[in-house]
């Protein structure tokens, strides 16, 4: 993981925190260290029902060429929100993400009812093949597609009637609300409107769940980040009820 980050990298990195300057030496043990620690995080293995699962990927630009860094994080019946593995591969392509979900599998990820991911066709393919669970189109990833076919003026109140149907109390009410919104937006924003047509199923698929439970399918991109990936497992627990087999 922490090949090709050069000496100087390090030493600035160790100056930030007040030490003295690393030598060449220094900084190999320091990487193989790092790396021996990070292999057995990412290879541990996972215990547990894990109901709620995110996945995503962020490119990282490498030295050869880029590479992209496929994350799950997972919520487990006690409510712990953990990173459960990440792998770094050369695409998104379906095959990439069959590798990654397996290897989920066989470090022992189950129990999952609720995939949140963006609309990837790739993911979603590997999501159906491997963990048989309910996918959720993140909200957070439709908003910004939605708002694109809206106009600089009307993005603030079209995110604000898409948001009364994520409102409501319960999936009959949502959906009702939902298409209440685009058949408003269908006359001036038609091609909006069948977005919204389209993907209502999966936007509200979390609508299924307990409503204590439903604030986890909206979350997912807010700690899904490079910034915040590192501060994700450790955090304390939120109880949650028990969620029906």
């Amino acid at each position: 993981m922490s090949r090709g980050i050069s000496t100087c990298s390090v030493d600035d990195l160790v100056r930030a925190r007040g030490l003295e300057g690393v030598s060449k030496s220094q900084v190999s043990r320091l990487c193989a260290e790092i790396d021996e620690r990070v292999g057995g995080f990412l290879c541990r293995p996972i215990e547990g029902d894990w109901p709620y699962l995110w996945l995503d990927a962020t490119y990282v630009k490498v030295r050869e060429a880029g590479r992209i860094v496929t994350i799950a994080v997972g919520v487990n019946g006690d409510g712990r929100r953990e990173v459960l593995g990440m792998a770094v591969g050369a695409s998104e392509a379906e095959t990439s993400w069959l590798d990654f979900l397996r290897s989920l599998a066989r470090r022992g990820l189950r129990g999952v009812k609720l995939v949140i991911s963006d609309a990837h066709e790739g993911l979603k393919a590997a999501v159906t093949k491997v963990l048989r669970a309910i996918w959720q189109r993140c909200r957070v990833h439709f908003g910004r597609t939605a708002l694109a076919h809206a106009g600089k003026t009307q993005r603030r109140i079209v995110s604000a009637w898409i948001g009364t149907a994520y409102a409501q109390e319960d999936a009959a009410a949502a959906h009702t609300q939902w298409r209440t919104v685009a058949d408003q937006l269908r006359p001036k924003v038609p091609k909006l409107a069948a977005l919204m047509d389209a993907a209502e199923e999966d936007v509200l698929a979390y609508m299924r769940f307990p409503a204590a439970h439903r604030a986890w399918a909206t979350q997912r991109a807010r700690y899904m980040t490079p910034e915040t990936i590192g501060t994700i497992s450790g955090t304390a627990p939120v109880s949650l009820p028990a969620l029906a087999s």
